[in-house]
């Protein structure tokens, strides 16, 4: 029987460029970085208050990464939208949706990381 989630991972092609966006732009720490021993140069990151981390991975030989609309992706809370979506479109990531509340009064809006996926984001109200 499984404990708790870990961490997720995330093939990407350019890893430097999606390691600064999630430092720079999301907020997220680096944890550790390494290669595998087949290989694969992982970044580890997790949010400040999260248990859960993010694995980044680059692996050349699995083929090119192609990230299907609607695949997945992460969600994060943030205390203010509205300053998070000016401070990230500043660095050159606006939102791509959003924001939208919700019936119970959460606030949610999308932006999208370098490689494609989706990230939400989330300013709580009384329905969460």
């Amino acid at each position: 029987m499984v404990k708790k989630l870990l961490h997720t991972r995330y093939r990407v092609t350019d890893l430097e460029k999606t390691v600064a966006f999630y430092k720079d732009v999301i907020g997220l720490q680096e944890i550790r970085r390494h290669t595998s021993g087949r290989g694969s140069q992982l970044v580890f990151l997790k949010a400040p208050q999260s248990d859960e981390e993010i694995e980044l991975c680059k692996f050349d030989e699995s083929g090119p990464v192609i990230v299907g609309p609607d695949l997945t992706h992460l969600a994060f809370e943030v205390d203010d939208l509205e300053k998070f979506a000016r401070e990230a479109a500043a660095k050159g990531h606006p939102l791509s949706d959003g924001p939208h509340r919700t019936e119970g009064g959460s606030l949610i809006a999308f932006i999208d990381a370098p490689e494609g996926y989706e990230i939400e984001l989330i300013q709580r109200g009384s329905d969460l």
